[in-house]
């Protein structure tokens, strides 16, 4: 039997994860109720989540909405939370969201983009 040593920290994410620009449409709430919407693209998304950037101010554990579509144009609307925040350039901030509903709804998404995006780079599978 053949083993290996762990390093003493491991990465935390087991989700699959690409850099891919996708453009969004993040929406949410401000405190007072007010509904807000501001159009980003993706720096990378995953299989549970994605990061981007923002300029409207968001809170860690916050909902938010991610409106984009598929290569196909099949439109795909997800919720997520927010679990990070970093300062981003121009002051902005970057948000991590992990997908809340619907993960496969995502997952298809996901899949399709990378999909997609192989065939244009002429990768085979």
């Amino acid at each position: 039997m053949i083993t290996t040593t762990q390093p003493q920290f491991e990465e935390k994410r087991f989700a699959l994860r690409m850099a891919l620009r996708l453009p969004i449409v993040v929406s949410g709430r401000t405190e007072d109720g007010a509904s807000w919407s501001e159009p980003t693209e993706t720096d990378d998304i995953s299989t549970l989540g994605a990061l981007f950037q923002l300029n409207q101010e968001v809170e860690p554990a916050e909902s938010l909405y991610l409106r984009s579509h598929r290569p196909d144009g099949v439109p795909v609307e997800v919720k997520a939370k927010v679990v990070r925040i970093s300062a981003a350039s121009y002051g902005a901030t970057r948000v991590g969201v992990s997908i809340v509903e619907s993960q496969e709804s995502w997952l298809r998404l996901f899949v399709a983009w990378i999909a997609d995006d192989n065939e244009a780079e002429g990768v085979e599978e």
